[in-house]
């Protein structure tokens, strides 16, 4: 429990709270299946609440909707105490999770939240919702509302609950327990507000089986919602759009963009009379930030919300470290919209310096890379009104460093809309960008990892671990479990890298996922994993590739010939892929990828011969070759004019032609007892660059298309280094239905830079 400066979700009841509890109450709204001749006074096909949280959207529980009718509901309101409900059709537009196979009653899975649009236009109120990052307590109280069937009629009921902590810890479902007061059937849906800020800090998700009182889900829980296919936000931009279109882009943004210009809009002069959100947080002393007044938050936050949402969390993010004197937490989800990354600097910032960090923000956010149109100037110039009034309660040096900034963004504004006039903007679309340089730092130079272990005493099972890294090798651990079955691996990891994609991933350019296997799993299908039912294979959202985590298990000389490999733990196996320095290579001069440089070296210092061997075969399959002759060549290694033949042994491997990228035709075609550990045996060779296809009997009719293909994809890169890419197009146009590349059906890539250490020395990336 807190003052209210910080608020703490404490309690309260005088005029302030009471018209809290009227604002409340007129913004809750109960869920019903649709039906002819539905009366909004009765209750019945009655399925829960939720509560209007920007104009024409009511966000309430996914297990709510449930019992919709292929996702049309009808949403009842009640615009005042003295007022006829009423009723109107809403759409679900979004769920999370988005199914559910096998629901079980009263454990729906987390998060448990459901975004519904209003089929007709109608005038209501919102709630405010807080921008705040991740707004759980300890202790205190939180107010409610929902709504229920009291003697067949439907009823609104409000009240306090006690805080009880968490449940979930930092995983991606926690849960606010709440308790000490009884939560009827019905109210699952409805807000849940800290009354000490006068903000809904999130979305009763279940009550308790056994006694009184429940769960509640945080709103910052909806920044996990995808983004809808449809256009590039600033291309909506570039082609005169003020405000992207909330039916074919980011939803979460569309929300929070409409709910920012509600709250301010409502503060201007009107003839209703009705109370405010804002209003009320001034009577509550509400102080956010410690810095602004509510109408100051109110108007920034609308303000914002008038220029385009970021292109991505990844520059949100840069933008959030790039700001003096402040270090943002490792939040999860991550801040994704404008308004998330204004209140991650409330609850992480020192009292003295909150007004200039705001301000601070406030500029980069101004001065961040944009389209230009009359819309972005117009929201720009009103944004430096904005700031410019802030900064006058601040020192005078540091307003004419702001104005001096000022005037050096309007010069390049200038600038760029004269060549797009001029017809020299550079095109629209990830392909055609010609102008716009990503500088180091950005996803370009980061890969998501993903690790898995295998269990030396239950094979079946694993230890795995997600983390996002940076060129230079330092890893972020995002999330990790152990004891997970195989079978079960993808499900299990599907939300850790939803997360560390949108913290990477720029528009059009996502970000490539490592998977670090043991050599046993290193066929894995995780490219074709995929993050939520309906959405796109993983490989083909992105360049996906294979490293090995267990050089020092790998099949020694005279370990092909067959045997049981399950536990392969072999004394003179490889090296980990652990202390060999990145250094003492020149600038290859390549043309950027979304990979790391290959990394010549000019010599191998202290490395023994065989990972001498590697990096040797690593350079000259990455040399870009003038001389048709000296290109990278495809070898096909398991197949000879369609018919199977066993992988050569170790020694035989290592014979092959420096230049050689293996090739498996039919991996997972187990004819011979050493086809476990072909894979396995072709690394410890030195090879760093393999391509295969997972084997079945339907890809019979086409091997000789996959040996040509293979080979031609192999000859026609400049360096193995453009093969990550060529692979992901690959799997697209499969998906896509391009005939010429269904060869390529189950292609998989092992791209393992022996300049590239894995983190953590070979041991699976754990939380310290």
């Amino acid at each position: 429990m807190t003052d209210g400066h910080e608020g703490g979700a404490s309690g309260g009841w005088d005029p302030a709270h009471h018209a809290l509890r009227d604002l409340v109450m007129a913004a809750t709204v109960r869920i019903h299946r649709t039906g002819v001749g539905y009366a909004p006074e009765e209750s019945g096909e009655f399925l829960g609440s939720g509560f209007f949280v920007a104009p024409s959207w009511v966000l309430t529980c996914a297990h709510v909707i449930d019992g919709g009718e292929e996702g049309e509901v009808t949403v009842v309101y009640q615009p005042g105490p003295f007022e006829e409900p009423c009723a109107v059709p809403g759409k679900v537009a979004a769920t999370l999770p988005e199914r559910v196979d096998h629901p079980v009653p009263g454990n729906w899975p987390a998060p448990d939240l459901a975004l519904v649009r209003l089929r007709e236009p109608v005038d209501h109120e919102c709630v405010y919702v807080s921008e705040r990052p991740m707004p759980h307590y300890a202790a205190g109280r939180v107010f409610y509302a929902g709504w229920t069937s009291y003697q067949g009629r439907p009823e609104i009921l409000d009240g306090y609950l006690t805080v009880h902590g968490t449940i979930g810890g930092w995983s991606s479902g926690v849960q606010m327990r709440v308790g000490d007061n009884d939560l009827p059937s019905g109210v699952s849906g409805g807000p849940v507000i800290d009354p000490v800020r006068g903000e809904v800090v999130g979305v009763l998700k279940s009550r308790a089986a056994n006694g009184s009182g429940g769960t509640s889900i945080g709103f910052e829980r909806l920044r996990t919602l995808p983004t809808a296919p449809g256009e590039r936000r600033h291309d909506l931009y570039r082609h005169g759009l003020r405000h992207h279109d909330p039916y074919q882009q980011d939803l979460y943004q569309s929300v929070c963009h409409a709910h920012d210009r509600y709250h301010r809009d409502r503060q201007q002069p009107t003839d209703s009379g009705r109370p405010t959100w804002t209003d009320l947080q001034a009577d509550l002393g509400a102080r956010p930030g410690r810095t602004l007044t509510p109408d100051e938050r109110a108007e920034l936050l609308g303000r914002l919300a008038d220029l385009p949402p970021p292109d991505s969390t990844r520059g949100l993010l840069d933008i959030l470290h790039s700001l003096p004197n402040f270090r943002l937490p490792n939040l999860s989800p991550a801040p994704r919209g404008w308004r998330d990354g204004l209140g991650a600097l409330y609850e992480n910032v020192r009292n003295d310096g909150a007004l200039r960090l705001v301000t601070e923000y406030a500029m980069r956010v101004m001065t961040a890379e944009r389209p230009v149109t009359p819309f972005v100037l117009d929201a720009e110039q009103a944004l430096w009104e904005w700031i410019k009034q802030a900064a006058t309660r601040l020192d005078s040096e540091y307003r004419s460093e702001l104005a001096r900034r000022r005037a050096q963004h309007l010069g390049d504004r200038s600038r760029e809309r004269t060549g797009r006039d001029r017809g020299e903007h550079r095109a629209a679309g990830p392909a055609g960008e010609q102008g716009r340089e990503h500088p180091r730092g950005t996803a370009r130079d980061r890969s998501v990892l993903l690790e898995v272990e295998r269990l030396a005493w239950n094979r079946d099972h694993c230890d795995w671990s997600v983390a996002v890294v940076r060129a230079d090798g330092e890893a972020t651990r995002l999330d990790d479990g152990t004891g997970a079955p195989l079978a079960d691996l993808a499900a299990r990891v599907a939300q850790p890298l939803a997360e560390a994609f949108r913290r990477c991933d720029e528009p059009g350019r996502p970000v490539p996922l490592l998977a670090a296997l043991p050599h046993l799993l290193l066929d894995l299908p995780v490219d074709e994993w995929r993050l939520r039912p309906g959405a796109d294979p993983l490989g083909v959202e992105r360049p996906v590739v294979v490293r090995c985590k267990d050089r020092d298990q790998l099949p020694g000389e005279d370990d092909w010939y067959g045997g049981d490999h399950s536990d392969a733990g072999f004394p003179d196996g490889g090296h980990p892929d652990s202390g060999f320095p990145a250094g003492g290579h020149p600038d290859s001069g390549f043309p950027d990828s979304a990979f790391p440089d290959p990394g010549f070296a000019d010599g191998f210092g202290d490395v023994d011969e065989e990972e001498a061997v590697r990096r040797d075969r690593w350079r000259r399959v990455h040399a870009v070759r003038e001389r048709a002759e000296n290109r990278a060549r495809a070898e096909i290694l398991d197949c000879d004019d369609a018919v199977r033949r066993p992988v050569s042994d170790v020694a035989a491997l290592r014979g092959l032609a420096p230049g050689t990228v293996p090739v498996l035709c039919r991996q997972g075609d187990a004819r011979y007892p050493d086809d476990a550990t072909a894979l396995g045996r072709i690394v410890r060779a030195g090879y760093g660059v393999v391509l295969w296809r997972r084997w079945s009997r339907q890809t019979d009719s086409v091997c000789g298309e996959f040996h040509r293909g293979t080979r031609m994809t192999v000859y026609q890169v400049d360096g193995a280094w453009e093969l990550p890419e060529s692979v992901h197009r690959l799997r697209k146009q499969v998906r896509e239905g391009l005939t010429e590349a269904f060869w390529a059906k189950g292609i998989a890539l092992l791209y393992d830079d022996p300049h590239q250490p894995l983190p953590g020395a070979g041991d699976l990336l754990r939380a310290p």
